[in-house]
């Protein structure tokens, strides 16, 4: 059977309500084209792109937007070259771009969420699943600098951010992806959940960290990792590979990462 962009999309959305201002859509292309085959990414760069041209797939499910804001206007972007360009690329490949992004954030339990907990190896560690976080007990321990070099290994990516006192011995952390590192989310996380460690995605740098180097110079045993936005989200759409891949067999699916966006110099 032939499915349509418009199947996949319905497949991904059975029995998720949607908020009316959400960002998901399809964004290039049509829903009544037949999918050839689906790339799953985190971001739809220039160089997902060609591996979709070149693994004959037409369709891009990706979490982020393609244009470099969150609700994919383009109307400021009309004369710039890079958008241009990349707007021709996906054109002349007749390539359909469907933004996933509150869909698999409404998975139960949440899709990117989980994708992070299980590249990490801590599901066995979650007490308490939130809307904006994973509650983790480390039942036995361990110190934050350990907590950040296991981050780094099971995520394959050289570095990691850390703020507060990394010596400290974690016993109970809250794992948050994404955008969701700042303040007003974390600060009541951290003393409502008696939390040792943030580990979040990013975040503005003057409010959580701010709020653990005070913490810190109080006394406190606190300490935060920054891991990056795509390093934290990147597992939850590689999840989301497998799991269409395995209810689709008819199509080849596959997801494309990419490497670290920024280098340490």
């Amino acid at each position: 059977m032939d499915l349509t962009v418009q199947d996949i999309v319905l497949h991904l959305t059975a029995n998720i309500e949607l908020p009316e201002n959400t960002v998901d859509q399809l964004i290039t292309g049509s829903l009544d084209r037949k999918v050839t085959g689906i790339i799953i990414a985190f971001m739809p760069t220039h160089y997902v792109i060609e591996q979709a041209i070149q693994h004959g797939a037409n369709l891009i499910i990706a979490h982020e937007s393609p244009f470099y804001n969150h609700h994919s206007h383009t109307d400021w972007l009309a004369n710039d070259s890079v958008y241009v360009d990349k707007r021709k690329l996906i054109d002349e490949a007749d390539i359909s771009i469907y933004r996933c992004h509150d869909i698999i954030h409404r998975f139960q339990p949440d899709g990117i969420t989980e994708g992070l907990i299980q590249a990490l190896g801590w599901s066995s560690y979650v007490k308490e699943r939130l809307p904006e976080a994973d509650i983790l007990s480390f039942l036995e321990g361990s110190t934050v600098e350990a907590i950040a070099h296991h981050v780094k290994s099971c995520l394959g990516i050289e570095y990691v951010r850390v703020a507060g006192n990394a010596e400290i011995v974690c016993r109970r952390a809250a794992v948050l992806v994404g955008f969701r590192g700042n303040g007003h989310v974390t600060i009541p996380l951290i003393q409502n959940s008696q939390l040792d460690l943030i580990i979040a995605g990013e975040g503005f740098e003057w409010e959580t960290p701010e709020y653990i180097r005070d913490a810190v110079q109080q006394g406190k045993s606190k300490a935060l990792i920054m891991i990056g936005h795509a390093e934290s989200e990147a597992s939850g759409m590689k999840l989301l590979a497998h799991s269409l891949a395995e209810r689709l067999p008819e199509l080849s699916v596959r997801f494309v990462g990419e490497k670290p966006l920024y280098t340490v110099i």
